[in-house]
């Protein structure tokens, strides 16, 4: 009898051992990918803003593995359609959104109010909450180096500028170019066009063609397509690019140079401490150093020397040794914003809303 029982408590225990390995592989079987939402003001195939934005996503899909499962949505209005289109992705499980364009700001911040188990992220913007962080780059600092190649490749010192919005950030990144195309030419300009639009090829084209009628050479540009650079390009002038590599896309030597993101090293970090349970909220503005802007290959259209040059700029920046808004500086109506010596400090940068001397045109 004793034998009997023993042997129905081994037999009991052994059940319990199997009963219990099941379960556990039944529940690492049933665990899932985490759902990323990723926003798009426009489609990738813009060969622009969203292209460069969906080779970072790309990227951290390649990275993360079966751990993630994107769900993209592309060409979502800035405007209250935009909640929708969060919460359609918040009704699909998604646990992280990342939205890539200004203007989401207001309607994310909304959204994030009334869904505190999801973290938000917003590309851009200044707004944040405990479950939202926005993050951009220090694209001024790589503006600069490409505002020296202009005036270096420039017969007549008149460069273009197409730009999307007067917002700081557009404002920033035309001074920035202004003050590098300076250093090299101390009487190079840089003449502004606004379109009022990220996104409209056509209206893009036209603003490059105004400037081209001038009689500008060189084409800069703040804005999502490559219609601006193209346009120059078909009039045998340079341009530079914005986003992409352009002079890839393009395929012309006359894509002088491209300041070119690297968003899978922001999106990375924020996808692995949401798996890793460390989100916390943040402003976020990595530059050269961490790398989130840099140089697309330069065209060899360029002299190697001074293609040294810029390389030599670019370092100083990466060490800390020095900064586009460092030293005294005018507006363009003579007037001092800085004296010699000082350092703007970032929120200054963030609301920038004059222009440098050498800049033609008005932020209002």
């Amino acid at each position: 009898m004793k034998k009997l029982t023993v042997l129905l408590v081994l037999l009991l225990l052994s059940t319990t051992l199997v009963f219990a390995a099941g379960a556990k592989e039944t529940a690492a079987g049933a665990d899932e990918p985490l759902k990323v939402g990723v926003i798009y003001i426009t489609s990738p195939g813009d060969m622009g803003y969203s292209y460069m934005h969906d080779q970072g996503t790309i990227a951290a899909e390649a990275y993360f593995g079966d751990k993630i499962e994107v769900i993209r949505m592309e060409n979502v209005p800035e405007n209250d359609s935009s909640m929708r289109v969060m919460e359609q992705l918040i009704d699909e499980g998604c646990k992280i959104i990342f939205a890539n364009s200004y203007n989401y700001q207001d309607y994310m911040l909304q959204v994030a109010k009334e869904n505190p188990d999801v973290y938000f992220e917003h590309c851009s913007g200044y707004l944040s909450n405990d479950n939202m962080s926005n993050y951009f780059g220090r694209m001024y600092q790589i503006r600069y180096l490409s505002g020296m190649i202009a005036a270096k490749m420039s017969p007549s010192g008149k460069l273009g500028y197409v730009g999307a919005y007067n917002t700081p950030e557009v404002v920033r990144g035309i001074n920035a170019f202004a003050l590098g195309a300076r250093a090299v030419n101390p009487n190079a300009t840089v003449t502004v066009v606004f379109t009022y639009t990220w996104y409209d090829p056509s209206l893009e084209r036209q603003g490059a063609i105004a400037l081209l009628d001038q009689g500008i050479d060189v084409i800069a540009q703040h804005q999502d397509t490559t219609e601006p650079a193209k346009a120059a390009i078909e009039r045998g002038k340079y341009a530079v690019g914005y986003n992409a590599d352009f002079r890839k896309i393009i395929g012309d030597d006359k894509v002088l140079v491209s300041p070119m993101w690297n968003w899978e090293n922001y999106m990375i970090p924020a996808i692995e401490s949401v798996l890793d349970g460390t989100w916390k909220t943040q402003s976020y503005w990595g530059g050269v150093d961490e790398g989130m802007v840099h140089l697309s290959p330069v065209s060899p259209l360029v002299p190697a020397d001074f293609q040294k040059e810029v390389a030599a700029v670019q370092t100083k920046i990466e060490n800390g040794e020095w900064d586009v808004f460092w030293g005294a500086l005018k507006d363009n109506t003579g007037a001092v914003r800085q004296k010699a010596g000082e350092k703007m400090a970032d929120s200054d940068m963030l609301t920038m809303d004059w222009f440098v001397e050498g800049v033609i045109g008005s932020v209002y």
